[in-house]
Order: C-alpha cells, then sequence, then structure tokens
C-alpha cells in the first residue's frame, strides 16, 4: 500500500485514489484512525475552505412508492408508520423554503416519494414551486425519481439548479436493496441531469448490511459519473421495513467511510445527511473533521432531525462558518448592506 501521506498528497492534486488504496486506508483505519481522519480533513480544507453547506429539504409527496427499496418507509410493500399525502401546494414549498432559508440553508430540495412524476398538474406544480424557490435566493434542488430529457429540460428552464437521484448503494449490491428497477435506470437519470446543464447530487445509504468494499465501489462509480455532491446517509431501520433489525454500524466505521470517500472524490460536496444524529451521536462533529463540507439540516423525509441552531452551533465550534453566514461576513467587508436571511 502507498503510504497515507503518499495518498493524501494525490488527493490533494485532485486526483482521487483508486479503489485497492481505499480498501487499504480503511484497514488501516483500525490501527491509525486519527491519522486518516486529520489527512480527509486536509484535503476537504484544500478544496471546500472554511466553508459548510447547509441544505434543507421537504417531503413534497408521501408514500405510496411502487419501488420495494428495503430501506423506504413510504414503499407501499411495507407496513410503516409513515404519513401519507399527495403533493404540497407550490405555496406550502415555498413557506417551507422560506424557513430553511431563515434556518441558514442555502439549498433546499423538492421531494417526492415515487419511481417518477407522471401528472401533468403535478408537473406544474413542482416548476412553480422550483421557480419560487429560486426566487427566493436559494439554489432550487428536486428529487423526482426517474427523469427523461424534456423534464430535465423543464426544470432548468424553472429555475433549478441541481438535481438529486440516489444510486443508494454499489451496483453489486443493489439486487439486495431493491428489484423493482434497475440500477442502470438511475445512472441513466444522472446522466440526463447532467446533459441538461443541471448540477448532481447522488451518493447512497451506508449500514443496509453491504460490506467497505460495496461502499468503495459505489465511491468508485460516483467519481466516474462526476457527480458534484454526494450525500451519505447511515440506515435509520424503520419498524415494517426488511432491514427494521439491521444493526447500526459503529461511529468509528461511519467516521472512516467519510474519510475513504473523501480521499476517492477530494473535490465533491460532501454532505452528512439522514441519521447522523442517531449513528454518530456524540462523535457528529467528527463527521466534518472527517471530510464531509455539507450538512442535511432540520428534518428528513419520514424522520425527524434536529435544530438548526445546533448544527449552527456545531461548525462555529469547530472555527468554521456555514456558507450564508460566510457571504454575509463577504458582504460586510466589502462595505456592503447585510441582507438578513429571513428577507
Amino acid at each position: 500500500m502507498a503510504s497515507i501521506e503518499k495518498l493524501k498528497r494525490e488527493a490533494l492534486k485532485g486526483r482521487g485514489v483508486a479503489a485497492a488504496d481505499a480498501l487499504e486506508l480503511f484497514i488501516e483505519g483500525s490501527n491509525s484512525p486519527w491519522r486518516i481522519l486529520a489527512a480527509a480533513s486536509e484535503i476537504r480544507e484544500r478544496f471546500k475552505g472554511k466553508h459548510i453547506i447547509l441544505c434543507g429539504i421537504t417531503n413534497a409527496k408521501s408514500g405510496r412508492c411502487l419501488e420495494d427499496c428495503a430501506f423506504c418507509a413510504q414503499s407501499s410493500h411495507w407496513r410503516t408508520d409513515a404519513v401519507l399525502y399527495p403533493l404540497k401546494s407550490p405555496g406550502q414549498i415555498l413557506k417551507e423554503a422560506a424557513r430553511a432559508k431563515k434556518d441558514g440553508a442555502e439549498f433546499f430540495g423538492i421531494v417526492t416519494s415515487g419511481k417518477r412524476i407522471k401528472s401533468k398538474k403535478e408537473w406544474s406544480d413542482i416548476l412553480a414551486a422550483v421557480e419560487g424557490v429560486s426566487k427566493l435566493g436559494l439554489c432550487a434542488c428536486a428529487s423526482l425519481g426517474i427523469l427523461d430529457a424534456a423534464k430535465a429540460r423543464a426544470l432548468k428552464n424553472a429555475g433549478l439548479c441541481r438535481y438529486h437521484h440516489n444510486l443508494e448503494t454499489a451496483r453489486s449490491f443493489f439486487p439486495n436493496i431493491c428489484t423493482t428497477h434497475d440500477y442502470e435506470e438511475d445512472v441513466e437519470t444522472l446522466h440526463v441531469a447532467k446533459a441538461a446543464g443541471l448540477s448532481v447530487c447522488a451518493g447512497g445509504l451506508i449500514g443496509m448490511g453491504e460490506g467497505v468494499t460495496h461502499r468503495i465501489e459505489m465511491a468508485a462509480t460516483l467519481a466516474e459519473l462526476d457527480v458534484d455532491s454526494v450525500p451519505v446517509n447511515i440506515l435509520n431501520p424503520i419498524p415494517g421495513t426488511p432491514l427494521s433489525a439491521m444493526p447500526p454500524l459503529p461511529p468509528m466505521e461511519i467516521l472512516m467511510t467519510i474519510a475513504v470517500f473523501r480521499f476517492m472524490l477530494p473535490d465533491k460536496d460532501i454532505k452528512l445527511c439522514g441519521g447522523k444524529e442517531k449513528n454518530l451521536r456524540q462523535l457528529l462533529p467528527l463527521g466534518i473533521v472527517a471530510g464531509a463540507n455539507s450538512l442535511m439540516t432540520g428534518n428528513y423525509l419520514t424522520t425527524t432531525g434536529r435544530e438548526s441552531r445546533l448544527d449552527h452551533e456545531m461548525i462555529l465550534d469547530l472555527g468554521l462558518l456555514p456558507t450564508r453566514m460566510i457571504d454575509l461576513c463577504r458582504c460586510a467587508e466589502e462595505g456592503h448592506a447585510l441582507v438578513s436571511i429571513e428577507d
């Protein structure tokens, strides 16, 4: 294996480490975790500075999904306590976006259940909501399932900044998680979104029974696809789903996963998302030390998160700044009028 220092130097040049070296980093991490976390932190700061991006979402349409994803509370294949409701109105979505902006979010995502959006009325409302979110001064994002070229262009024209579509796990492990659609459909959706000129956010969920090699395989695929942002969710087992009894990952293994992702994807946004509080517990701040430069703040789709003020406090305590606060500081330094995030 190449030394940690040599792999760090390669990553600092923007060259993601190869899968074989990534596996060795995982192994080395069991003996020298702090060396790897420190190196990953240096790589993060080289490409992302002291900026931590905050993202908010709305579960804009909940439940009744015909897909059989083993982790998902919204799948109609499982009996869970997930709330069912149709697509929220554009006005309702914009109220939530305004609240997310007040809480310091820079990105705001509109997320819907189901494989794709078919209804013309729903598409009309989603496009109106995207336009409204953009006008609020937020980077509008959407996660609407499988996408075709015409819909991708329509979203782009409405002001969408970023399209989110998780691969969930490695191609080789995917059949263990979902059997109702093919992995290549997800990959194609990312190609379609990129072709329309959209930024792309794609990552997955760890702790579903996959091995370290599966996580590395997924990261290698994301590097090959050249996605812009990589959300890392950690399984929060939902009663009624096939993964309800899955044991939690050790916090240090989660941190090592984040660190190795930073080595493999040195210049990408790596975002800590669902399950971060439950699984990392008191080690949550170390998720940023391990290489994450973005957080999903507030609540998730069917589970609660934590108050955004705690995320701000954590970021500041680490000597870093949320990006919106950095923008405000920059305005003050340049002598411009400060614009409240409540405006």
